[in-house]
């Protein structure tokens, strides 16, 4: 635990005395009972039960000064709040490769139960896009806190040739920052422009003042695919876009890190899970990379998120409950002193 004002905890070197000061006060008072004829008198009027309760209203009040001391100095801890994410866009790879049966049922069911689990345990102020992409990237599902609309778009997905992960940040931020300028519809259309910079393949960019990554909280992008980049812009471009607006994207990789010959629609292809680029894309944008190699590393990656992005953890100043504390414990000695005694204290 630290503390805002740390100096004021050497007034809690006081407490000694206050101590010290009540049982000079106890002994005064003995000695004052001596003066009685019988001290049998006395101790029958005090009863063994009324000497111990004497002793708790002091023990309270001095734990409440304490308390009180303790909020003086603006204690800070770290407690876990609710997150104010307000936006999640799930950028959904469904290029050819995602029937591998090397997940089961294969990757692209496997994927989509994930994600629908994912957003049945998301709380209900949360907005969800949905984001497809194959050789191009199109919105799915505009954000919605509708989870109805959510997984009707998740299960219409239809898969398509080539891979564009570029294409699929850059339409998700499209998304987020409608005003932003960004040319949705050149990344929409497939695109064998690999390795062109982002700024040339977009009309426009408007003028905006870069802030730290990962500093925009009320939004975030969680980027799923089994395969490396085929088409379309550079994703690490489109990274650098996305951490110049603070936005946090956590990628997931799905599939084969070796890689498997796929076969679709009569051809077949070698897919290879590009981790080094996936996780290149989330540490830029200060954010996490997971690898799934199984259904259930899936699901458990999603819960995983959900956690994260529904909750964080903050050093929060806490006096208001010491001194919550405080209030309570000199109100409690109080009120047993009037009980048992009459008086305060």
């Amino acid at each position: 635990m630290n503390f805002v004002w740390p100096q004021f905890l050497w007034l809690l070197a006081a407490l000694p005395l206050l101590v010290l000061l009540y049982l000079w006060l106890i002994r005064r008072k003995k000695k004052l009972a001596v003066r009685y004829a019988s001290l049998s008198i006395v101790r029958e009027a005090i009863g063994t039960g009324q000497s111990v309760r004497r002793h708790i209203p002091p023990l309270l009040f001095l734990l409440a000064m304490a308390a009180m001391l303790v909020a003086a100095a603006r204690p800070l801890a770290v407690v876990v709040l609710p997150s104010n994410q307000q936006t999640i866009i799930l950028a959904m790879d469904v290029s050819g490769s995602m029937r591998a049966a090397d997940v089961l049922p294969n990757r692209l069911v496997a994927a989509q139960e994930a994600a629908k689990s994912f957003i049945k345990d998301l709380p209900r102020s949360v907005k969800v896009g949905i984001v497809a992409f194959a050789g191009s990237a199109q919105v799915a599902q505009l954000p919605t806190t509708n989870h109805d609309d959510l997984v009707t778009a998740i299960d219409s997905f239809q898969l398509q040739r080539a891979t564009a992960t570029g294409n699929a940040i850059v339409v998700s931020l499209a998304t987020l920052f409608p005003d932003a300028g960004i040319d949705v519809e050149q990344f929409s259309a497939p695109s064998r422009q690999r390795g062109m910079p982002l700024d040339q393949t977009e009309k426009k960019l408007k003028d905006f003042t870069p802030v730290a990554p990962g500093s925009y909280t009320s939004a975030a992008i969680i980027m799923l695919t089994d395969g490396q980049r085929t088409t379309g812009v550079d994703p690490l471009d489109a990274a650098k876009a996305a951490a110049d607006r603070g936005v946090r994207i956590y990628t997931v990789g799905v599939g084969t890190v070796d890689g498997e010959t796929i076969g679709f629609e009569g051809w077949s292809m070698r897919v290879r899970l590009d981790e080094d680029t996936l996780k290149a894309i989330a540490q830029k944008t200060q954010a996490d990379y997971f690898y799934a190699g199984t259904a259930n590393d899936l699901k458990k990656v999603y819960q995983t998120l959900s956690s994260r992005l529904t909750v964080e953890k903050k050093e929060t100043e806490i006096s208001g409950l010491f001194a919550l504390g405080a209030a309570l414990l000199a109100l409690l000695s109080a009120g047993l002193s009037l009980l048992w005694f009459n008086r305060i204290l």
